[in-house]
């Protein structure tokens, strides 16, 4: 502790951050990974106005892959320090740009040590896809009610035998743990089949790659390599709503993965039958496997969650009564509460603090705040509609039988009563319906609720569930 104060004491407030984000990355990432990727790389600005930050690395091939493969730990670990930062850039360091000083008796390990040649010798080999991320494991994952059933589908589809479903389709909103069992199965499966083929990517990454591949007419080699995987995993597919030719791709490489009895594990956002703009015979497809939701963590397993986390983190040392509160008002995803402890103890490192009560609610008051406002519009929508048993996709439709049009006045009511948002974005969120549709759904709500003891029940219900 001593250590890191003489160190942080002659630094500014960014520099010690630096600090603070590259223990956060050692801890989470594991040392292999952090040493070989980002401990070489050097703080190398920080424009306060725009909140973007700037690493430097010691060639442009490490620049780009450690681009492309911890943008999200990057940024997610900076917010955690410095709430404020916006974006995390990272470019290759000319022998003639000199990284952000940081005085004499600055650590080493700040400032980028390893050389290229060996930076680039621990670089993978060649292949389609991204590296799975070592840290997400089965042993790491958590599992509660709200993803057991996601969890078991997954170790079944990860043990290599014989399934009865295929594909396996995860659906949830974000930070809800969905790609932390994608690396896990493919971890696990590669464990047991260590010849395999294992490919995960982006639906995005999988777009990129198929137009490179139209724009070099070389579409033959990507679909060979593709479609030759023994587990094919695609992460966050309704990113490719509404593009025709990669669809096209995407249903035929599903096809040929699913008939040859391979496995494929697809994720999204929501439903297959809530997704909009994409294919009705890609949807089909997906709803032949088994559709499995991961919910948001209740309270005890967000509490559990922490504990997982604290067993990881040497030395430090949270009371029950913070990991309590923590679990109770960081509710919103896994990710943000996992980032909530890591600046906690982060901070409490850096100035030699003692983790209480006060502390926590000193060190988290924008994120406490930002947690009292964050019920989305998405999310009323979603629970309004799992109340009310219809569609989501219904909440934006034109239909107008009362069944549907009914739970969408309850849905924008809410809206204008829990978020704040305005009545104009409340309107284009409803299927792009004017402002004065909105203001006469709160009317009629309001009405029918001093009227009608059944629907004021109903609108009690959804406000606990959605503040709760």
């Amino acid at each position: 502790m001593e250590a890191i104060d003489d160190v942080a004491a002659g630094m500014s407030p960014v520099e010690a951050a630096w600090i603070a984000v590259r223990d956060m990355l050692r801890r989470s990432l594991g040392a292999r990974t952090f040493d070989g990727w980002l401990k070489p790389l050097g703080l190398d600005g920080f424009d306060d106005d725009s909140g973007v930050v700037t690493l430097a690395a010691p060639s442009d091939f490490m620049a780009s892959w450690v681009a492309t493969h911890f943008a999200d730990q990057l940024r997610a670990s900076w917010r955690a320090v410095l709430p404020h930062v916006t974006e995390v850039r990272v470019a290759a360091r000319s022998e003639s740009v000199r990284l952000a000083s940081f005085g004499a008796d600055t650590p080493s390990a700040i400032e980028p040590t390893v050389p290229v040649a060996v930076v680039e010798a621990a670089a993978p080999l060649a292949m389609i896809g991204t590296p799975l991320e070592a840290r997400y494991t089965f042993d790491s994952f958590v599992v509660g009610k709200a993803n057991e059933v996601a969890y078991n589908a997954a170790r079944t589809l990860a043990l290599g035998g014989p399934v009865t479903f295929n594909p396996l389709f995860l659906h949830g909103g974000t930070g809800l743990g969905k790609t932390h069992l994608m690396h896990a199965i493919g971890q696990d499966y590669l464990a047991r089949h260590p010849d395999a083929r294992v490919i995960y990517m982006s639906a995005e990454k999988f777009m990129f790659e198929f137009v490179s591949a139209m724009r070099a007419k070389d579409t033959l080699t990507f679909k060979a390599r593709l479609r030759s995987a023994d587990l094919l995993m695609i992460d966050d597919v309704q990113f490719i709503a509404g593009k025709d030719s990669t669809q096209e791709e995407f249903f035929h490489t599903m096809n040929e993965i699913i008939s040859a009895g391979r496995r494929l594990i697809i994720t999204a956002d929501r439903s297959p039958q809530d997704l909009e703009g994409i294919e009705s015979r890609i949807l089909s497809r997906l709803g032949w496997g088994l559709v499995a939701d991961v919910n948001p963590a209740d309270f005890e397993l967000r509490l559990n969650i922490i504990d997982k986390k604290l067993e990881g983190m040497t030395g430090a040392t949270v009371p029950a009564d913070v990991a309590m509160f923590l679990a109770k008002r960081i509710s919103a995803n896994v990710r943000e509460l996992e980032g909530a402890l890591n600046r906690v103890v982060a901070y409490a490192t850096l100035l030699g603090r003692t983790i209480d009560m006060d502390f926590a609610q000193e060190t988290l008051a924008d994120l406490l705040r930002a947690n009292q406002r964050r019920i989305t519009i998405e999310e009323i929508q979603r629970r309004v509609s799992d109340h009310y048993r219809i569609r989501q996709t219904e909440m934006s439709s034109a239909r107008r039988a009362r069944e549907v049009a009914r739970p969408r006045q309850v849905a924008m009511y809410l809206s204008k009563q829990l978020t704040p948002r305005s009545l104009p974005e409340i309107g284009r969120r409803f299927g792009g319906r004017d402002h004065t549709t909105v203001i006469h759904a709160v009317k009629q709500i309001e009405k029918l609720r001093a009227q009608d003891a059944e629907l004021d029940a109903d609108v009690r219900l959804l406000i606990r569930q959605l503040e709760g």
